[in-house]
């Protein structure tokens, strides 16, 4: 059998980490091979390797049959690869068509043939699918719609083999769809598509083979219809799982944050928070859904005190937060896990013990008369790694020596011992892999559980749907409407997220 890619004994270091250990992967032509594992696992060096954005330290590449030195992505490109990247690679002042043939522009008589490009990306459009407009300037496009344009990137370089990396994270559940019908057609029309991903649903409904990737080494290639997804789950963290919606009790009490009218702008003074209203009761988890840069982070910063609200109100137990520093913020009741945890959830060059007394450094038992009593912190410390499962030595060591996932771990820990009772919980399993997903989700439930309001931002619907009461949806920072997370119909919720009143389209059938 001749394999579109066949690679064998692929190994990769990164100092004296090794990324990829002796890797063997063939996948046929006409399939969808989707590449499965937790974040770290090597998925994304690997394709990386592949595509000649990075030198193996060990092993040979065969495209069609033939070995290969890919030493570039302009080797990959002539030899029928193409890569579509988890972060786009877009200019926004162009066109469409001008962004598709960008590096590799028809020409006529020396000049650059803009209609001829328009032609060419219409026909693409038309053969794959993937509705565009080719006149188009991309800025202010969906990302759905810039995703569509990458692909066609893709295509218009006469591809044959396609490698998507994380495609469906920026997607609302329809886009995903439509995106997935896109793929086997690609497969119906002979290509090959290899498929990065750590979502479980999404690789069950597309793939025809998976291989999954744990730290750095290949522990199965099986046909889909051979796995089932807990066998996925067993393989990728080595133990079973469980992402079911969690069972609770009914603990809701009084409301203890009240948004009313609640209005802000983005960092280029455009409204990106509109006329928010809503409220978060004791012992109920809330959740905020949505594609991410949809006024979501701009509630959080307001809530949190690190942006300025231009109107409306925001109440915690009737006191308003509006106007208040987070200092004031926190100690009203209010602890807050950023959504980008690097930049303002730790401080790299400081010690666990250090990140871990962020907020309370002048509050008992950690200090008395202003002096810190390190001992207590470090022993809090020590507690909170053994409670969170935070993969360290000990409370001295550095924040920036930790992995991504462990270093959420930290903020969740100092977050959810801090003694508040609203949590404002910004993308909880961001970077963090699937096992420590559930402990993280436990955590959250036993937080609801014990009484305290939580408003949950995430852009993982199946992290909301275990977790929320209700679920709210945000599109153009408006609410476009609330849904119950007993009974959430998840293609309501898409249709919100990509703006549309579900109720539309229902008289409209």
């Amino acid at each position: 059998m001749t394999f579109a890619v066949e690679l064998k004994g692929i190994t990769k270091r990164f100092g004296a980490f090794t990324a990829n250990s002796g890797i063997d992967l063939a996948v046929r032509q006409g399939e969808i091979h989707a590449i499965i594992g937790e974040n770290g696992a090597g998925k994304t060096t690997l394709m990386n390797v592949l595509f000649g954005l990075l030198q193996p330290d060990e092993g040979t590449i065969s495209v069609n049959g033939k070995p290969m030195a890919i030493d570039s992505p302009a080797v990959a490109i002539n030899e029928g690869l193409g890569m579509v990247h988890q972060h786009f690679k877009l200019v926004p002042s162009l066109t469409v068509a001008d962004n598709i043939f960008l590096g590799m522009e028809i020409r006529r008589r020396g000049l650059i043939d803009r209609a001829a490009q328009v032609e060419r990306t219409r026909a693409l459009s038309q053969k794959f699918g993937l509705k565009v407009d080719a006149q188009e300037r991309v800025a202010g496009l969906s990302v759905g719609i810039e995703q569509r344009i990458e692909i066609l990137k893709v295509l218009a370089r006469n591809a044959r083999t396609i490698i998507l990396d994380e495609p469906t994270a920026v997607l609302t559940p329809q886009e995903s769809r439509d995106l997935f019908q896109t793929l086997r057609s690609f497969v119906d029309d002979g290509m090959t598509v290899i498929f990065i991903s750590h979502h479980l649903e999404e690789v069950m409904a597309v793939s025809d083979t998976i291989t999954v990737l744990r730290d750095g080494r290949v522990v199965a290639t099986r046909p889909k219809q051979e796995l089932t997804k807990r066998e996925l789950v067993r393989l990728m963290v080595g133990r079973d799982v469980s992402f079911d919606r969690r069972p609770r009790h009914i603990v809701q009490g009084e409301s203890v944050l009240e948004i009313e009218d609640l209005w802000a702008r983005d960092d280029r003074r455009l409204a990106a928070l509109k006329s928010a209203t809503f409220s978060v009761r004791a012992g109920e988890i809330v959740g905020i859904a949505g594609v991410a840069g949809n006024g979501q982070t701009e509630l959080a910063e307001v809530l949190s005190g690190l942006r300025e609200a231009s109107h409306g109100s925001a109440k915690l137990h009737g006191k308003e937060l509006v106007g208040c520093t987070p200092a004031e913020i926190r100690d009203l009741g209010l602890a807050h896990v950023p959504g980008d945890r690097l930049a303002r959830g730790v401080d790299r060059n400081a010690a666990l013990s250090t990140n871990i007394l962020m907020g309370r450094q002048k509050k008992a038992p950690f200090a008395k008369n202003g002096i810190i009593n390190w001992t207590v912190v470090q022993d809090e410390m020590r507690a909170l790694i053994k409670r969170f499962d935070i993969r360290a030595r000990g409370p001295r060591d550095v924040a920036r020596s930790l992995s991504g996932g462990n270093i959420q771990k930290v903020v969740l820990a100092r977050e959810f011992t801090a003694g508040g009772d609203m949590l404002l919980i910004d993308q909880p399993s961001r970077g963090v892999d699937i096992g420590a997903q559930e402990a993280i989700h436990d955590e959250i439930m036993r937080q609801r559980a014990e009484g305290r309001a939580i408003l949950l931002i995430s852009t993982q619907l199946d992290e909301l749907k275990a977790l929320a009461d209700r679920i709210i949806v945000m599109f153009e920072g408006r609410i476009m409407g609330v849904v119950d997370g007993n009974t959430m119909d998840e293609d309501a919720i898409g249709l919100m997220m990509a703006g549309v009143d579900p109720s539309d389209v229902k008289e409209d059938e």
